[in-house]
């Protein structure tokens, strides 16, 4: 069943004076379940695809289908509760909040959410089971190492149960030991049946994925 539908989508930019062309003409169809690796070098529009997918942006021209929701005409409003509810985003800088220990950054979200303490606290403890960081839930970000923090992020997103999780070079800050690490995690929670899109421009990373989409130039040049 299809969970992700891009159909004809160009986005361009206005760079000193002169319009950059990030994406031009894509059309790609993503299931439910799914690991897809999106890759391609700096520049190519992977990161510009993400953040149309994740709703950060909205495409100059054609269509994007979200688990049956037209986005492009969703209102500011409605594409933040879309991010809240859907997706989970994680990033190679981690993003985490440093006054906060790693338990308060995974509950965060779930406080914007509205929901009671008693709500938040089963969901945050499963989160942080699921990457191995009970034991260090009251560890400050400077007290993790990198690794450790890019789990906490990862818990983050867990937490919220999204339909997504979009991950944008997640090993890009980690030696590459880590970087095995944090992949099995996404390898097994896509065994687990959740939907992963990983961003990189790491051959090696993203043929640890189900099927890569490879980017040029703003187009695809490969899917597969």
């Amino acid at each position: 069943m299809t969970l992700i539908q891009i159909e004809h989508v160009s986005k361009n930019y206005e760079m000193g004076g002169e319009t950059i062309q990030a994406l031009d003409d894509i059309s790609l169809e993503i299931d439910h379940g799914e690991f897809v690796a999106i890759m391609g070098p700096s520049g190519s529009g992977k990161s510009t695809l993400m953040n149309i997918i994740g709703c950060l942006d909205i495409a100059d021209h054609g269509d994007y289908v979200l688990d049956g929701m037209a986005i492009n005409q969703m209102k500011d409003a409605q594409l933040a509760e879309i991010r809240n509810r859907k997706i989970g985003f994680v990033f190679q800088s981690f993003n985490l909040l440093p006054r906060l220990n790693a338990y308060e950054n995974v509950e965060l979200p779930l406080i914007y959410r509205g929901m009671s303490k008693k709500e938040r606290e089963p969901l945050v403890m499963k989160a942080l089971e699921a990457v191995d960081l009970v034991e260090r839930r009251r560890h400050l970000p400077s007290e993790l190492s990198g690794g450790q923090q890019q789990r906490v992020a990862i818990a983050r997103t867990l937490a919220g149960d999204p339909a997504i999780i979009l991950a944008d070079e997640p090993t890009g800050a980690l030696d590459s030991k880590t970087g095995v690490e944090i992949l099995e995690i996404f390898k097994s929670l896509n065994e687990q049946g959740r939907t992963v899109v990983l961003i990189t421009h790491d051959l090696a990373i993203a043929q640890q994925a189900k099927r890569v989409v490879y980017f040029r130039d703003g187009r695809l040049s490969k899917v597969g």
